[in-house]
């Protein structure tokens, strides 16, 4: 590995303290380094100057891999440029439960393994997701963690049905659903009742939000499966989707949002041989 663009959250890295370390492990190493903000930050927000920030979408077309410091929030805002590149990232833990962050900010020293090639590759798998409103697609995204269908603040329920292949397996009204990757099971699907499943399963986890009935339960649908998620009756018209947990859309009665498995898999890079079952006992126990 010979260049790694590094993506700090500013909020979490104050005056890029973890930043400042890993480019100085790295480029003893023998690695370049670039530094790249992956959104913009409020005006009033100041940026240390002691660092010199770089356009990420220049840098990141040479690049041999990302490094994100931050949360979870911060891999899923890297991981579609990332992908588009097909470039591996690594995550780097900074004072949240990060579960796709491979490193703690403690453990940085271990950066200097990519120097050597001395890693594996954890292949993620994508939701491709669509929102089509009177026929038409009106927006397309792609998910590593999930697409979620909720209620306003306003709207009392979402009438909600969803078809497999074209065949109905569930219909409740409630305060919407969940669809997610395995990587996203222990994100917003596990806060609702979802179950946990490990990353290398690939299967479509489709959680309701607090149904208001007793039939509906997590579903857990096969890769290959085609799902069409029907909007029936909403409220006032307030109902949203988002998809990664990025800008809420509006979803309005009669739109439908179809998933299915991405063509893009995210990598993400393994210095450590940890099982994910102790990084679920290490993080869920804290």
């Amino acid at each position: 590995m010979k260049k790694v663009v590094m993506t700090p959250n500013p909020y979490r890295d104050r005056n890029f303290s973890c930043v400042t370390e890993a480019k100085r492990i790295l480029e003893q190493a023998g690695i370049e380094t670039k530094v790249c903000l992956t959104f913009d930050v409020d005006k009033n927000f100041e940026l240390p100057s002691s660092v010199e920030l770089h356009p990420l979408q220049e840098e990141i077309r040479t690049a041999d891999a990302v490094i994100c410091f931050g949360g979870d929030g911060t891999i899923l805002h890297t991981s579609k440029a990332a992908a588009r590149y097909n470039i591996p990232i690594l995550g780097v833990n900074i004072g949240t439960v990060g579960f796709m962050a491979e490193l703690e900010s403690g453990e940085m020293q271990l950066l200097s393994k990519l120097a050597n090639d001395d890693y594996k590759i954890d292949e993620r798998m994508t939701l491709f997701v669509r929102l089509i409103h009177e026929g038409t697609t009106i927006y397309r995204e792609t998910a590593l963690n999930d697409a979620v269908i909720t209620k306003g603040a306003v709207a009392r329920v979402i009438q909600t049905s969803v078809f497999l292949d074209g065949v109905e397996a569930m219909n409740f009204s409630g305060d919407g659903l969940i669809a997610a990757t395995p990587t996203g099971s222990t994100a917003y699907s596990m806060s609702a009742g979802g179950p946990i499943v490990e990353p290398q399963a690939d299967n479509i986890l489709l959680t309701p939000i607090c149904a208001h009935n007793l039939q509906p339960r997590s579903l857990i649908a096969s890769p290959d499966r085609k799902i069409e998620i029907q909007i029936g009756r909403v409220n006032r018209r307030n109902a949203f989707l988002s998809v990664d947990g990025g800008k809420a859309l509006r979803v309005y009665g009669g739109d439908s949002i179809q998933i299915e498995t991405g063509r893009q898999k995210i990598k993400l890079i393994k210095l450590k041989d940890t099982s994910f079952f102790d990084i679920i006992k290490a993080k869920l126990n804290k």
